[in-house]
């Protein structure tokens, strides 16, 4: 089995799920902890989501062995919400709502890496969702609900209208200091010991391997190594820019200056100086170690080659690649947050 989790969500007006929170997803789990629960549930076999009524999960915590599996259990029997048991025997293309968001836990969770798991097909299967102060609410029925705040005297307050949540609400991983949350969507796979800044964004599917500074963009697809600097407003292009299938990513101890962007891969010790965007295409004077041209190559030629160093020539425009002497060195102790 791939994946399994018991979950609480949030239903529209007509029974359609609009999100699923999971408290405790599981990788790979042991078939037997959970065979009382999927003898519940009839399981025949195959990726399914099922409603799961607070009976069943009465009768499955009596008969699981596993002390977790029980707790959660006997916590959803007391739930006022939908709760759904999905099994995922294989990691296909999510195919309904508690299936994608349960991928989206096994990021956040560490449980997977960005690019680990398949995600196709993921924006069809989420619904664009209001996210108020009231929680999840179909688009459809905001107005209403709006007017039946305003009559009780309440403020309903819409954070967001998005198929992604941000990721707080539902995950918050050991070790991380996070600005702003609501710039880090459920999905984003945030390695212990990173700080993102309050203009630091990740996406999902995206993020950081560990210790790491973010004050600028992680997009969707991208993976940063451990001990990097992403420089105040600077942008990594994701894989889903512009259609591409590349990968983009950066390697460890990287340096992307502020306003500097990146359009292809980047291999270890790399450094752009910053306000300079290199995108795959752009020509790069590559020069030797007396600071001679040797070769023009377009940047992707440049992917994941070690020890780089990128500049535009203040005198002649031109952009350039060096040897990188510049080691980049995170505060040890700004990035323990314990």
């Amino acid at each position: 089995m791939f994946s399994f989790a018991l979950g609480v969500g949030t239903k529209d007006s007509a029974g359609n799920w609009l999100e699923v929170y999971y408290p405790e997803p599981t990788l790979n789990p042991d078939p037997a902890l959970v065979a009382p629960v999927l003898k519940a549930l009839s399981y025949a076999g195959g990726n399914q989501a099922t409603e799961l009524t607070t009976v069943q999960a009465s009768t499955c915590a009596a008969a699981v062995s596993d002390t977790g599996l029980k707790l959660q259990l006997e916590h959803l029997q007391t739930s006022k919400k939908p709760l759904v048991a999905v099994i995922l025997d294989t990691d296909d293309k999510p195919g309904s709502v508690p299936e994608a968001y349960l991928k989206l836990h096994l990021l956040s969770h560490r449980l997977v890496k960005p690019h680990g798991i398949n995600l196709d097909g993921i924006f069809a299967a989420l619904p664009n969702v209001a996210w108020t102060s009231q929680g999840a609410i179909a688009i459809d029925e905001l107005a209403n609900r709006q007017l039946q705040a305003r009559l009780a005297g309440e403020n309903l307050e819409v954070f967001s209208i998005d198929k992604f949540p941000k990721m707080t609400n539902y995950v918050v991983p050991k070790g991380v200091r996070i600005a702003d949350t609501a710039r880090v969507r459920l999905g984003a796979y945030i390695g212990e010991g990173t700080t993102i800044m309050h203009e630091g964004f990740v996406n999902f599917n995206a993020g950081t391997a560990g210790t790491a500074m973010v004050e600028g963009r992680i997009s969707a697809g991208v993976f940063v190594g451990n001990n990097s600097d992403l420089g105040g407003g600077c942008s990594i292009m994701g894989t889903l820019s512009g259609g591409g299938k590349e990968v983009i990513s950066v390697g460890e101890n990287c340096l992307i200056g502020a306003n500097a962007g990146l359009g292809f891969p980047l291999g270890d010790r790399c450094t752009i100086e910053s306000g300079l965007y290199i995108s795959a295409g752009t020509k790069v004077t590559v020069m030797d170690s007396d600071l001679n041209p040797v070769d023009v190559v377009k940047a992707r030629d440049l992917a994941n080659k070690n020890d780089l160093l990128f500049l535009r020539n203040s005198q002649t425009g031109i952009v350039e690649c060096r040897t990188n002497r510049s080691k980049v060195e995170l505060n040890a102790e700004l990035h323990s947050h314990n």
